[in-house]
């Protein structure tokens, strides 16, 4: 009888150069006792975010959960945040936003410094407790495309969350 062995996984192409894109701590967070999000595994596409501080969310409310990091990427590239799958059936907790959206030019951004908070909802009936430490987020970078025939753009990101109005 012979054993069936699984091939080791290797990528077909390798178009990213890791290079262009890495997470900081904001300044304010330098010695706070923060981490940088990390993949759990060899293949994970999320890097899970953890909240800065320990925070108390409401029942029926969304707080903004700072994390004290910021992210550098090419501008055809969108850092998008989903909830961690275990965080609504454990916390009942969930994105305000459903998917946040990282643009490039978010980072160092004059207001905030691209300082990147999770928008947290809780839907419960009780408070729910967050950990300072506690992983509430992954991001995922992506590729975007443009259209051709999209009117040139010469605006400048100045200010931080939500200030593309």
């Amino acid at each position: 009888m012979k054993l069936l062995t699984t091939p080791k996984r290797k990528p077909r192409f390798n178009f990213m150069n890791k290079t262009n894109r890495f997470f900081e701590k904001v300044s304010s967070y330098q010695n706070q006792g923060i981490n940088l999000p990390q993949r759990q595994t060899k293949f994970s596409a999320g890097y899970d975010f953890e909240a800065s501080q320990s925070i108390e969310i409401p029942p029926q409310t969304v707080i903004l959960v700072p994390t004290g990091i910021k992210a550098y990427f090419p501008c055809n590239e969108v850092l998008l945040i989903y909830v961690r799958s275990s965080l609504p059936l454990k916390k009942q907790l969930t994105l305000a936003n459903g998917v946040g959206v990282v643009d490039s030019d978010y980072y160092n951004n004059l207001q905030n410094e691209g300082h990147i908070f999770i928008a947290l909802y809780n839907f419960s009936k009780s408070p729910v407790q967050v950990f300072k430490g506690e992983r509430i987020a992954q991001g995922i970078f992506q590729t975007f495309f443009q259209i051709t025939q999209e009117k040139e753009n010469n605006f400048y990101r100045k200010g931080g969350f939500g200030s593309t109005k």
